[in-house]
């Protein structure tokens, strides 16, 4: 039976179009076309209609985030599967990468399927659950890579970690080259990371004391700049081996939260050569940097950069040397967060924060944001009906306020992680509403399914 839903009074923007006073007309979970004023005028007063208003907003397609982690099974303490579709679909999207540093560790095509079949009954968002490059992380074990397919497994990743052996890491390129597989790669030198450590470890006790005096402050802010310095070597480092290693392995390699200077300059001289490089930029590394106080003491992996590499990374977005923003969305508990576990939540700030720095601030087109975070992904994870409001497309959509200021208060996130660096601030532009197959999941706009 079909079923009709009309969303009118919207701009629509995608990649491609950008429409003011336009409409979109659903059937059942697609895009069955875009009607005119007087196919919509004969619509609104059609009962059999499900009709919404957008009120000037804009339709966008359903982002799609190729770098999230929903910590599910094993560490669910910080997301599960139904948390993590629920803070989706608040944040505007309709489809994700997962992460596989789970526990146990996803290694197998049949463990990726259970997951994306529960996100499918979830009815949130789409998930594609990816598979590590060696087994359960030993750094040494490729073989459940020969049963992998790309059409269920189109990502594998170590992500979290690196896979340090070079000849493992070739030949895991080889097997996902001949199946079309997409490599996924945490660039960070482990030996590196293992040498910042310490600092980073300094850092945290002093700053986790009840009263930090001026001085231990001071004194942990130059152990992290210690560390960040170790850490912009160890991503640098990894870059140029894994590029390299993927040209001799002819592999699409996707390099995870690029965030410096040399690693972009990297990724731009090798497609040049022909390498077939893909990489993302995270919103937290457009819009905040690691020079400042208090945005410093804020641990990822990677780390905030310095500001020139924050300006390289919107730089790099507007050349297309970077294809897509991805959020790395890495929630925690609050006594993880504490203890210093890297990463935050941020698939509910992710529009915000990029309209707010690209399309405000550094005068990005719209249209070139829907590319970044819905169109390109499409296309890098061959999504033929995904990414675009096209006829025949799914029914995936965000509904935005661009003009809308808000203030940032993570106890109000769908997520289980309530941590944000953007606690307090104001940013501008607002998810209002979400739909997912075509139905509304998420709404902050007075909507209703029970028109």
């Amino acid at each position: 039976m079909k079923k009709y839903t009309l969303i009118y009074n919207a701009r629509l923007v995608d990649s491609d179009v950008d429409i003011k006073n336009g409409a979109v007309l659903i059937c059942n979970d697609k895009i069955e076309g875009f009607p005119g004023k007087d196919a919509v005028k004969k619509m609104l007063s059609d009962n059999s209609v499900l009709k919404y208003d957008a009120k000037g907003c804009t339709v966008m397609p359903g982002f799609i985030d190729m770098h999230a982690h929903f910590r599910d099974p094993g560490l669910t303490a910080k997301e599960d599967i139904e948390s993590g579709s629920r803070s989706a679909a608040a944040g505007g999207f309709g489809t994700l990468v997962l992460m596989p540093n789970t526990k146990p560790v996803v290694s197998s095509k049949e463990m990726a399927v259970i997951n994306n079949n529960r996100a499918k009954a979830f009815g949130f968002a789409d998930v594609i659950q990816s598979v590590s490059i060696t087994e359960n992380f030993d750094g040494k074990t490729i073989s459940h890579l020969n049963e992998l397919d790309a059409k269920t497994v189109p990502v594998i990743t170590e992500d979290g970690k690196e896979v340090c052996n070079s000849a493992v890491m070739l030949e895991a390129m080889k097997i996902a080259a001949g199946k079309k597989i997409i490599v996924s790669c945490h660039c960070e030198d482990p030996f590196l990371a293992d040498a910042a450590r310490p600092f980073r470890q300094n850092a945290l006790s002093l700053l986790n004391k009840e009263k930090v005096s001026a001085a231990e402050k001071k004194a942990a802010v130059e152990n992290l700049k210690q560390a960040n310095a170790l850490l912009a070597l160890a991503e640098d480092t990894a870059t140029y081996r894994n590029i390299s290693l993927a040209r001799e392995a002819k592999c699409h390699i996707h390099l995870c939260h690029v965030s410096t200077e040399n690693s972009i300059s990297a990724v731009r001289e090798a497609k040049k050569r022909g390498v077939n490089v893909t990489c993302e930029i995270t919103p937290h590394h457009l819009g905040l940097s690691g020079e400042k106080l208090p945005e410093i003491f804020n641990i990822v992996n990677p780390p905030l950069r310095e500001e020139k590499s924050r300006l390289e990374c919107i730089k790099a977005l507007k050349d297309g040397t970077a294809d897509v923003i991805a959020t790395d969305h890495a929630p925690h508990t609050k006594e993880d967060k504490l203890a210093g576990s890297p990463g935050f939540s941020g698939l509910e700030t992710a529009f915000a924060l990029c309209n707010t720095v690209l399309v405000k601030e550094n005068k990005f087109s719209l249209k070139k944001l829907s590319a970044l975070m819905s169109g390109n992904a499409a296309l890098i994870l061959g999504l033929k009906d995904k990414g675009f409001l096209k006829e025949g497309f799914k029914a995936d959509f965000a509904i935005v306020d661009l003009n809308e200021v808000w203030t940032v208060k993570g106890e109000k996130f769908a997520s289980k992680g309530k941590f944000t660096p953007l606690e307090g601030k104001k940013l501008t532009g607002k998810v209002k509403a979400s739909f997912f197959n075509g139905k509304l999941v998420f709404s902050d706009f007075g909507f209703s399914n029970n028109l």
